[in-house]
């Protein structure tokens, strides 16, 4: 792929992301039930976007923006280079037809992996997981580390083996991590540890690390695990959309293993995991016992308790 220049980028930029979606996407737009100025996409529930000011919100994947270039790249997952070349291409606006943008979205390839996962374990060890967890985690082929950024790559198979969902996180300590999903990942097939043995037990996650630390904090081999890939949440305060549908790992999952008989949420404890949880259990709980297992501290995940009970013991092996 070409390099492209400042004079290109700036032009790429001006077609803002609201005008690019009502003039390729169309029917991926529909208006936000709570919401005048608001709308949602159809593939993307917890997408967010304001038609006055163009700038949108993915909450699930903590990603925003407000031109097209931050839509193609941040949502679409496009490679910067290629994104600026898409929406330049013969003329500073000209767009290819949005099936060429489909065709691109569909494919999915894994990142190529780096010679070893150095980078991967150090960045895991500092957030408390336990050392034999990231082991069998890397001997099933379900994590590594990519060759190019150095992220940890949480791979989800389908029951031949074959990959079919990969999740990308940042293994940088400094600032913002980075996290987003593999263009063309398959939700139906998310990141999801297996038990030792058979088990009628699953318990249900937001994030692929929310797995492996709660597995580090309880030791417990017992449950399947699974990672939802993020969850839909109305703002807090505001209505919920009626027509909310459910987590499509979830309901995918559970159509492949019907011995499946409990259903453990271990969502966060914010107002967004509160709700989630409340909605699976509304939507499941007649078919499945369910079991509300939320991290004990408001505001957290399963991975930041894991975090601050590994810089307790850090700060304490310091003092001494």
């Amino acid at each position: 792929m070409p390099q492209v220049t400042k004079e290109q980028i700036a032009a790429a930029r001006q077609m803002t992301a609201i005008e690019y979606l009502r003039k390729y996407e169309k029917t991926r737009l529909v208006p936000c039930p709570y919401s005048k100025t608001e709308w949602q996409l159809t593939d993307h529930d917890s997408f967010k976007i304001n038609e006055i000011s163009s700038k949108f919100h993915w909450k699930s994947r903590d990603a925003g923006g407000k031109s097209a270039l931050d839509f193609l790249v941040r949502v679409e997952g496009l490679p910067f280079t290629e994104a600026v070349m898409i929406l330049c291409h013969e003329a500073p606006v000209y767009i290819p037809p949005v099936t060429v943008l489909k065709q691109k979205k569909k494919e999915f390839v894994l990142p190529k992996a780096a010679q070893d996962n150095r980078r991967v374990f150090a960045y895991l060890l500092k957030r408390g997981i336990d050392r034999r967890v990231i082991e069998a985690c890397i001997r099933a082929g379900i994590l590594y580390e990519s060759a190019d950024y150095h992220n940890a790559v949480f791979v989800g198979k389908d029951e031949t083996g074959a990959a079919r969902y990969a999740f990308l996180r940042g293994t940088y300590t400094q600032g913002k991590p980075f996290k987003a999903e593999v263009s063309g990942s398959d939700k139906r097939f998310c990141f999801c540890l297996p038990p030792k043995g058979a088990s009628k037990k699953l318990a249900v996650y937001e994030a692929a690390i929310e797995p492996l630390a709660h597995l580090t904090l309880e030791g417990k081999t017992d449950k399947w695990r699974l990672s939802l890939g993020g969850i839909y949440a109305p703002e807090e305060g505001k209505q919920a959309n009626r027509n909310t549908k459910n987590p499509v790992a979830l309901d995918a999952f559970l159509s492949r293993h019907p011995e499946i008989e409990e259903i453990e949420i271990c969502t966060n404890n914010d107002f967004a995991g509160r709700w989630a949880a409340g909605h699976i259990e509304s939507v499941y709980q007649d078919k499945y016992r369910t079991v509300r297992n939320l991290p004990a501290k408001e505001g957290y995940d399963y991975a930041d308790l894991t975090k601050e009970r590994y810089e307790r013991k850090a700060a304490r092996q310091q003092e001494r």
